[in-house]
């Protein structure tokens, strides 16, 4: 809720209310000013594609990074204390077969549920 210390050059227009939100009332309520002169949210990605060069939400820029084409390296974390994977399958399996079928629900014309079961 606060502007500390000196900003960013891509803050800049956010706190000088060059992007203000755009707050949709509830029917039926007040409309109370929004306490800051943007959304948190629009911010985010305006930092996100400042600092990264990429945004998650809305339409990227023609400079921006295609993130989705970016791999990255992935790695596992093992307990060093679990079962090995034979029991921990074991276990599973048993698990499961005191279990019920599963269902699935489908939507009906008239907006019931229709119980499905499967095998």
């Amino acid at each position: 809720m606060e502007n500390i210390g000196e900003p960013l050059p891509f803050e800049v227009p956010y706190w000088a209310g060059t992007r203000p939100a755009e707050v949709i009332p509830w029917p039926d309520e007040d409309e109370k000013p929004y306490p800051l002169p943007f959304h948190p949210l629009d911010m985010g990605e305006g930092a996100l594609r400042a600092l990264c060069g990429f945004i998650v939400e809305g339409r990227p820029n023609p400079g921006d990074v295609d993130a989705d084409a970016i791999e990255l390296q992935g790695f596992l974390v093992r307990d060093p204390n679990a079962p090995d994977s034979a029991e921990a399958e074991a276990a599973l399996r048993a698990a499961a077969a005191t279990m019920e079928p599963a269902r699935t629900y489908l939507l009906g014309a008239d907006g019931t549920l229709i119980k499905r079961d499967t095998v």
